[in-house]
């Protein structure tokens, strides 16, 4: 699907990621780009429409997506990140918590604009993950969970989307310097370049990019022997 021309619903883009989405999707030529944002008044680029939306409401989403029925491009760029093991003592209320907004925001969103998408003639869905949706890391354990369970949810919407002519984009990608990952002492990618790889994916026609070297890599030891999930980190 081509940016150019195109109406675009971005979650989550009043900073980082979310607002380099938008940004890009501006200088691409898209027809309008409505920014979502529980707070639409954090939206400070021009030129975007803002919008108010909690992606954990479905009610919310489903009235947004009647409202908006011009939206032919969905990004499901809105997350949420907590560090933790599955075993902590606060661990299963931090994994519900990233639950709500990782697995079923990306669901209430996609589920309410799904049949407008269809009446644009078909559209394309974007869902950004992560490396994580792979592989567990004992600092984001509890995160790992939701993105894993955020790439079978996206994997089911292709499915179930397929056949309205609706492209499903998944998005893998390691860390990415945003207030996400603010304090982690890693390599990370800049928000340009993800979203620039993001874009070229989507206009090709892909079903699923992974941005960074990291990422294939990973992907690459999933069918190893032992498999890559297994080894401590």
């Amino acid at each position: 699907m081509k940016v150019q021309n195109a109406t675009v619903l971005i979650t989550g883009a009043n900073r980082g990621l979310g607002a380099e989405f938008a940004r890009q999707a501006l200088v691409r030529g898209a027809r309008k780009v409505y920014a979502a944002a529980r707070d639409p008044s954090t939206i400070s680029l021009p030129g975007l429409v803002p919008v108010r939306l909690d992606v954990t409401d479905a009610r919310q989403a489903a009235a947004l997506a009647a409202e908006l029925g011009d939206v032919d491009l969905v990004i499901n760029n809105a997350g949420v990140a907590n560090t933790g093991s599955v075993l902590d003592a606060e661990g299963l209320d931090s994994l519900r918590w990233m639950l709500e907004t990782n697995v079923f925001g990306l669901l209430n969103v996609s589920r309410g604009f799904a049949p407008g998408l269809a009446r644009q003639g078909g559209g394309a869905v974007v869902n950004v993950l992560s490396v994580a949706s792979w592989v567990s890391n004992p600092v984001l354990a509890n995160y790992g969970v939701t993105k894993a369970a955020a790439w079978s949810a996206t994997n089911a919407l292709r499915d179930a989307l397929r056949a309205q002519g609706t492209q499903v984009l998944g998005v893998h990608v390691g860390l990415i310097d945003t207030d996400l990952t603010r304090g982690f002492d890693a390599p990370k990618l800049t928000p340009q370049a993800v979203v620039e790889r993001v874009f070229a994916a989507l206009e090709a026609g892909d079903s699923e990019v992974l941005v960074d070297e990291l990422t294939r890599a990973v992907k690459r030891g999933l069918s190893a022997e032992p498999g890559i999930y297994t080894l401590a980190r």
